[in-house]
């Protein structure tokens, strides 16, 4: 077996590497004279008061350090690759699995799938097990990497199988059980799909889920995303209105239960189901402390209380200058925002918010979510509009830590071409009350 070692790319300031000299170029090769395999193993071995560190410098030389340091402390070594390891792509060919609806020409990381348990543990992204192995789950079980989170589906395991198109899947559902018993903290996710796992399948699902209270902290039903680009893929069709509905009794019914039962709602419908149905949102109480909000459950109600509260906070009217905003979401989330900016304007009447649902064309208008809007479909519904002094943006349209959309377009490219001053307003209601008032107002003491 090929040793496997670790390019260094970076040493933070004022670290231990950096007292030590170690420099950018230098390799990893040992922990206390373990090969490291990834991030987890290295984060392992730090666990120690005591090291024996051995780094390869570019001429060959190897240098042994030994090490005293507090037990938390970090070395302060940044690597080439953060996982310090590949990134293990998914082995299912799910029957909702977006990527396959992706339309072609896109970047090339936007087809990649991922189904890693490390990146379950460092992103909070949902893996489906099939490409666990024995020794994988020993070392969850070893460092107690948690949460975990889990694709799970269905607890049926003939129709797993059906819907990952993997005939391991079914099997898949005894690791959930090793972690299970390793009191290892999961949350679960299922993808509902009309006609396949939803009504008695969903019941069945649920109920099979919460005898894994309390380690299964939580449990999300999302609905499939359809995109118009499903041309030989599996014949999924949209939830209506009425069973939307269906589906937010059905686990209406088990909140109650479990909440009687294990003093928690476990199980959470996502914001889509709601607004599908015409239903309101649940109180903030529903959602056990918004544990899956990432995961679209309870970020809308979030937004409108958060809003609320800065908003109430502000009780002088302000003496400036009128301004003019407009702001850009998602059509799911474009009614909510509408009444906010209703509720600010009352506030400050010299104030004018306009708020534009954006149609997805891109993907299709069965894709009704902030994050997945396209630049040029913002340019194309917006141009020619008088946006005023500036176009509010929420920050999920872009690609994480840069400004560009999923399209490639930049914010820069977008500005230029609208002719408007653009702000990216962070996920949360205080930002985007912030981001209404104009610097031309004194914002109320």
């Amino acid at each position: 077996m090929q040793k496997k070692e670790h390019k260094i790319t970076g040493i933070l300031p004022g670290s231990i590497a950096k007292e030590l000299e170690i420099e950018p170029g230098d390799v990893l090769v040992s922990v206390n004279d373990v090969q490291i395999e990834d991030v987890f193993d290295y984060h392992y071995q730090l666990n120690e008061e005591y090291l024996t560190v051995v780094i390869r410098k570019p001429d060959g030389e190897e240098w042994e350090y030994e090490i005293e340091k507090e037990y938390e402390d970090d070395l302060g070594l940044e690597f080439e690759n953060g996982l310090m390891d590949d990134y293990r792509s998914c082995s299912n060919r799910c029957i909702f699995c977006f990527i396959d609806q992706m339309p072609p020409g896109m970047r090339e990381t936007l087809y990649f799938k991922d189904d890693d348990t490390r990146l379950s543990f460092l992103q909070g992204n949902y893996v489906t097990l099939t490409n666990l192995k024995e020794a994988d789950i020993e070392r969850i079980i070893t460092y107690k990497l948690a949460p975990i989170n889990i694709s799970v589906q269905t607890m049926n395991q003939k129709l797993r199988c059906k819907m990952l198109n993997n005939r391991f899947a079914g099997d898949a559902l005894k690791k959930m059980r090793r972690l299970y018993e390793a009191g290892i903290e999961m949350n679960g996710q299922i993808v509902l799909c009309k006609g396949v796992n939803d009504g008695e399948e969903l019941d069945f699902s649920i109920r099979e889920l919460t005898g894994y209270l309390p380690h299964m902290k939580s449990l999300s039903v999302v609905p499939a995303g359809l995109t118009k680009y499903r041309d030989g893929l599996y014949p999924l069709e949209p939830f209506t209105k009425e069973e939307a509905a269906d589906v937010i009794r059905l686990i209406h019914g088990w909140q109650h239960t479990c909440m009687e039962q294990y003093g928690t709602h476990f199980v959470h419908a996502s914001d889509e189901w709601y607004l599908l149905a015409d239903q309101k949102l649940p109180p903030k109480e529903s959602y056990d402390g918004y544990v899956q909000l990432e995961n679209g459950v309870g970020m809308l109600r979030l937004l409108l209380d958060e809003f609320r509260e800065a908003l109430g906070q502000a009780d002088a009217m302000p003496c400036g200058v009128p301004q003019k905003v407009s702001i850009a979401t998602g059509m799911l989330a474009a009614p909510f925002i509408k009444e906010l900016a209703e509720e600010f304007m009352r506030l400050y009447p010299h104030s004018k918010v306009q708020v534009f649902g954006i149609r997805n064309d891109f993907f299709g208008e069965q894709i009704t979510v902030a994050g997945l809007l396209t630049g040029q479909d913002i340019y194309k519904q917006l141009k020619g509009r008088d946006l005023g002094d500036r176009l509010l943006l929420p920050c999920s349209l872009l690609r994480s830590g840069e400004e560009v959309f999923l399209d490639d377009l930049t914010v820069g490219e977008l500005k230029n071409a609208l002719q408007v001053q653009i702000v990216i307003v962070n996920s949360n209601g205080q930002d985007l009350y912030h981001a209404l008032l104009s610097d031309t107002f004194d914002e109320p003491e």
